[in-house]
């Protein structure tokens, strides 16, 4: 996850009064022809106080889409899903900041498992995978003050109709190249809001622990030695697990966890 500056926060009074309100997601779900990013457009329209929680923007074309890292995300024009969420994280409190991590991607997870029979599973830490090749990521930006989480924008981007992509992601895939279909960008982001809301009620119930255990069940070469670059060096590992806090658990002959940031999958393209 990426913790925003606290230069975008609003003032407290602002941020109470948009979140008062009970959260349910994609409601409203809001259409946008062409926006920068809409990440940054959930921000600036939560800054001006124009959002609730649990409003989705989707987009026909993103022009200067975000991925993890500080890398950009390409999507063909009307052809993918582009859709941002901004999210009240009560009842989470920044020490389970990862919950809501798995809790997308299992969403997402979910959803393109309803169009396919592949495999679909979860590059830790939040890469969406149809078999052995990438359909699409999330970035959740969250909003800190203090000791307090006051909210998060999730951007969910997954390749649904687009079959030719840059040669800068040679393992990319989507829907219509493994089954053959085409669909429905906007109706399958309102699908996607709809079983985000399903398994926020569980968190809401306290099924915060059911949740990460989905989350590995769904991890992508679980119990496979991988190789990864870690510093300068290349490290073979068996991959074990996810942790509580969003840890990569690995086998090198002792168990060892890493954070978010510091290792780095080496795959074949």
């Amino acid at each position: 996850m990426f913790l925003v500056p606290l230069s975008f926060l609003l003032s407290s009074s602002k941020i109470l009064f948009l979140f008062e309100l009970k959260m349910t997601a994609g409601k409203p779900f809001i259409e946008l022809l062409e926006v920068d990013s809409t990440n940054n457009y959930a921000m600036a329209q939560v800054q001006a106080s124009l959002a609730v929680a649990g409003t989705a923007w989707f987009a026909h074309k993103q022009t200067s889409g975000k991925g993890q890292r500080g890398k950009t995300w390409f999507s063909k024009e009307k052809e993918n899903i582009i859709l941002s969420i901004v999210i009240d994280p009560a009842p989470l409190t920044i020490a389970n900041q990862f919950a809501l991590s798995a809790l997308c991607t299992l969403a997402c997870v979910d959803l393109i498992g309803k169009y396919t029979t592949t495999a679909v599973k979860i590059k830790w830490p939040n890469d969406l995978y149809i078999g052995d090749r990438k359909a699409g990521g999330i970035l959740i930006e969250n909003v800190l003050q203090g000791d307090q989480w006051k909210f998060s924008v999730v951007g969910i981007g997954i390749n649904v109709n687009q079959i030719a992509f840059s040669d800068d992601v040679p393992n990319a895939t989507s829907l219509a190249a493994v089954t053959g279909n085409t669909f429905d960008p906007p109706l399958l982001a309102r699908q996607l809001c709809v079983i985000f809301e399903n398994m926020w009620q569980r968190i809401e119930r306290g099924g915060t622990e059911e949740i990460i255990q989905e989350y590995n069940q769904k991890l992508f070469k679980l119990n496979e030695l991988v190789d990864f670059k870690i510093d300068n060096a290349v490290l073979s590992a068996k991959v074990l697990g996810v942790n509580f806090i969003g840890e990569l658990i690995l086998d090198t002959g002792e168990e060892i966890t890493i954070p978010n940031g510091q290792i780095s999958w080496l795959l074949p393209s």
